[in-house]
């Protein structure tokens, strides 16, 4: 199993679309939140995602297909 840690941010229109929930569940990643800020017209989500790691490229590659920017993130942002 692979662990990989992103911040996705989203523009205004995919603020309420349940995407998290849907790269989870067709990707097969389990994903746990570190650290948000959603606001009703913007937002951001640093997780960390643990799965197979063609799963989690998969992923990823959706996610920014759908328009949502895919940074990646080092360190523990909970703690620090």
């Amino acid at each position: 199993m692979a662990k990989q840690r992103v911040k996705f941010t989203f523009p205004p229109p995919l603020v309420t679309q349940p995407l998290i929930y849907r790269l989870g569940k067709e990707f097969d990643i389990v994903t746990n939140i570190r650290r948000a800020n959603v606001t009703h017209d913007r937002g951001w989500v640093v997780l960390e995602l643990e799965g197979e790691l063609e799963n989690i490229e998969r992923g990823i590659q959706w996610m920014i297909e759908q328009g949502v920017r895919v940074d990646p993130v080092e360190g523990d942002l909970v703690e620090g």
